[in-house]
């Protein structure tokens, strides 16, 4: 079992894995499972004319996987990246742990960076290095006082092992398959040790196999490092496989939220045509423009 290796592989890593940020030193207290870490409370986002989020209220509990699913172009990455502070909100609200992250400055959300990383979409490697050096990046733009290159190469070896690719330092990203870019792009993520992790769009792309290894790998993350994430997606098999809940953006907001089960069965006909795939049969094209 893919948990079972996990562990042992946090087990013999040589270092203590602690996560939430307790390697760092970070007075922050450890949430209990299921209690909310990060809230968005009626957050709007739009550019120029085109509103991408007009009341965008969901919490994350700790401990879980939430999927945040929607059509092309509802704002799903927009999301993961005004939670990290890559873009700015017009208005609302976004808290991680009790504390606004649209309003701090650049050092509070380099802490919050260092504590949710991000997956983002085609593993997002540089080409001109190496995959150690690659996996190493982050750790080297946070930690280069506190982390010697011995250490960082000992960490970089038990992220891509932990991903299934160990040894593979010397490899560049064009030497490797989609897939593997994608495992690669999570090892960088779970390097850092982080509370939470964001996966934009995990397989797209990939093929039927490498789906199924990244679902596994979510899941076996999540169980053996306790970490919470938030997977956004259009992939309903995919949802369904990695999720504790899930969650529909529709138009500007979360429309429904609940476990897979509640989806599987729901009671909102727009959540039953995108989890089915079914489009109205007659659609005019100021409706499509609206969308």
């Amino acid at each position: 079992m893919l948990e079972t290796r996990l562990a042992a592989q946090v087990r013999c890593a040589g270092f203590a894995v602690l996560w939430g940020g307790a390697t760092r030193g970070m007075m922050r207290a450890v949430a209990a499972p299921g209690e909310p870490i990060i809230e968005f409370r009626d957050v709007r986002k739009a550019f120029d004319s085109k509103v991408v989020f007009r009341d965008l209220t969901l919490d994350v509990r700790a401990g879980e996987t939430l999927t945040v699913m929607g059509g092309s172009g509802v704002g799903k990455s927009v999301m993961l990246k005004m939670l990290i502070g890559l873009l700015e909100v017009d208005g609302g609200s976004i808290t991680f742990h009790g504390e606004e992250v649209t309003r701090m400055g650049e050092d509070g959300l380099r802490e919050v960076r260092q504590n949710i990383a991000m997956l983002f979409q085609g593993g997002a490697l540089f080409d001109s290095i190496s995959v150690g050096e690659n996996v190493a990046y982050a750790l080297r733009e946070h930690f280069f006082r506190e982390m010697t290159d011995d250490q960082i190469a000992e960490r970089v070896h038990w992220a891509l092992s932990l991903v299934d690719l160990p040894g593979i330092e010397q490899m560049r990203p064009a030497d490797l398959s989609g897939g593997m870019k994608k495992r690669v792009g999570l090892a960088r993520s779970i390097a850092l040790q982080p509370e939470v992790v964001l996966y934009d769009e995990p397989t797209t792309g990939l093929d039927p196999i490498n789906c199924t290894r990244i679902n596994r790998l979510i899941r076996g993350l999540q169980g053996t490092l306790n970490v919470t994430s938030i997977v956004v997606t259009h992939d309903m098999p995919s949802a369904f496989a990695v999720s504790d809940r899930m969650a529909l953006l529709h138009r500007g907001e979360v429309i429904a939220v609940g476990t897979p089960a509640q989806f599987r069965e729901p009671e909102d006909s727009r959540v039953a045509d995108f989890i089915h795939g079914r489009a109205p049969e007659y659609e005019d094209v100021a409706s499509l423009l609206r969308e």
